[in-house]
């Protein structure tokens, strides 16, 4: 005889072979936890890994900058503590994860629709900047709706995603006009970017733009006229663009602008190869932002060229775990999605280290993942999200769709 009284958590069974609890489960908790089980096993952990190493990177490095910029804002009437940024940057830094981990859960196709709606969102928004936006040192680049924003962090992945699936189209017909149809909206977001003025996003876009129709394969006579009119953009925006034109004049003529780049190399070099050790910098005091343009300056002074030279190899990692992660693709749409998003991110952390070096001109561009931003911050972990999502594999699968356990 058995007695089974019945309880909302589940059933009591008794009888001869001992006692037993059955538990219910939901099907929309199953189904759930399946869905992070899937998540875990497709996602790249090593891609993974190495953006959790540059974003603890950044956490160290905006707590070194974080007393300097604190000192040079405060005012009279208020006085930002030494950890003042530190402690924003942490919260930036939980939301931005947050996003990184929800978008890095969307399948492929439902990344794609999202960033696709969120490039005609934020172009929307990037047309209307110049008008209604915010100035902030000069450029209006901020939205402000009880919080700022700035459109075109966001605008820069969902672009990638929107040319690649552009681009893509040549699979179906390969007479559509895909590098025409790409570069009137390379064209379009260039336009509205340097109405702000944002100069250093306009060329970034540019250069991703470039390595997609690389990627895709186009004849190199099409592929020179894109470079060509890239560099037509960059000598036009010399002569008819006043941001443009300060920018470079003060980066060869060594302005008071150019002085801020030859200040951060000095402060980078000024820690030899293993640095002064944690907050023990001196010419980060006197470093403009220091916890956000500059921040590979503070960690150069502060932990030694190797620190230096360890990020960069940490953004090489991510290129080349990317590109090799890859390899193994045969949708187009895939590959030049997640091509377009590791050159972003790389190319970003190539100009910012650029400038910090003084190899490049002062472009306002932050180290991705490391330097102190609000919007910024958020954008790149959304970019790194995406770059999760379109790299997602299932580990079973081979090249050609079979599981591992039927090939021979």
């Amino acid at each position: 005889m058995s007695v089974t009284p019945q309880f909302e958590s589940g059933s009591f069974q008794g009888g001869a072979g001992g006692v037993h609890i059955a538990r219910r489960q939901s099907p929309r908790r199953n189904g759930r936890w399946h869905e992070l089980a899937v998540w875990w096993r497709e996602i790249d952990k090593v891609l993974l890994s190495i953006v959790a190493a540059l974003m603890m990177a950044g956490v160290i490095g905006v707590a070194a900058g974080s007393a300097a910029s604190a000192q040079r804002l405060s005012t009279a009437e208020t006085t930002l503590s030494d950890l003042h940024f530190f402690w924003m940057h942490l919260a930036f830094l939980s939301v931005g994860i947050a996003v990184m981990l929800a978008v890095s859960l969307l399948p492929r196709e439902s990344a794609r629709r999202f960033a696709i709606l969120l490039a005609a969102g934020m172009f929307v928004l990037l047309v209307a900047v110049p008008f209604v936006g915010a100035e902030v040192n000069g450029a209006r680049r901020w939205i402000r709706l009880g919080f700022g924003f700035q459109p075109s962090e966001f605008y820069k992945p969902a672009f990638t995603i929107l040319c690649a699936w552009i681009i893509s189209w040549r699979v179906r017909d390969p007479q559509l006009p895909v590098m025409i149809l790409s570069g009137a909206v390379l064209g379009l977001s260039c336009l509205f970017l340097m109405l702000q003025p944002d100069f250093g996003t306009a060329m970034l876009l540019c250069g991703v733009w470039f390595v997609l129709m690389v990627t895709v394969g186009l004849p190199l006579q099409r592929v020179g006229w894109g470079a060509g009119g890239i560099v037509a953009l960059v000598v036009g925006a010399y002569f008819f663009y006043d941001n443009a034109r300060h920018r470079i004049d003060a980066f060869l003529g060594g302005s008071e602008a150019y002085s801020q780049v030859d200040l951060a190399n000095k402060t980078l070099t000024n820690g030899g190869w293993f640095g002064r050790g944690l907050w023990m910098g001196e010419r980060k005091n006197i470093l403009p932002e220091a916890h956000t343009d500059y921040i590979l300056s503070v960690i150069g002074e502060e932990f030694g060229l190797v620190a230096v030279a360890g990020i960069a190899m940490l953004f090489c990692a991510l290129v080349v775990r990317v590109l090799w992660r890859l390899s193994r693709e045969d949708d187009l749409f895939t590959l030049l999605s997640g091509t377009g998003l590791a050159a972003l991110l790389g190319g970003q952390a190539f100009i910012n280290m650029a400038v910090n070096l003084q190899l490049f001109p002062s472009k306002g561009m932050t180290l991705p993942l490391i330097s102190y931003g609000g919007s910024s911050m958020i954008a790149l972990c959304l970019t790194v999200g995406l770059l999760l999502a379109v790299t997602r594999r299932n580990p079973y699968l081979t090249r050609d769709g079979l599981p591992i356990g039927h090939r021979r």
